[in-house]
């Protein structure tokens, strides 16, 4: 299925998971939030949150700054 993340269009498994998105992001495990639509989902509800063709998942790292 295609959806987006991070504003880049990208294919995935039809049973893929917001978990799934995060490594397709390359993203560290750690230090990051992901929306998917614009609804924070919580960290612990990653591997079991599906997502759907369309999708706009944003995955976010934190950053430090001065």
């Amino acid at each position: 299925m295609q959806l987006t993340i991070n504003g880049v269009p990208r294919d995935l498994p039809a049973d893929a998971t917001v978990a799934d998105a995060v490594a397709a992001a390359a993203a560290p495990p750690r230090g990051v939030a992901v929306a998917v639509n614009g609804a924070v989902v919580p960290r612990g509800a990653w591997p079991a949150t599906a997502l759907a063709a369309g999708d706009r998942v944003e995955v976010l790292s934190a950053a430090q700054g001065g």
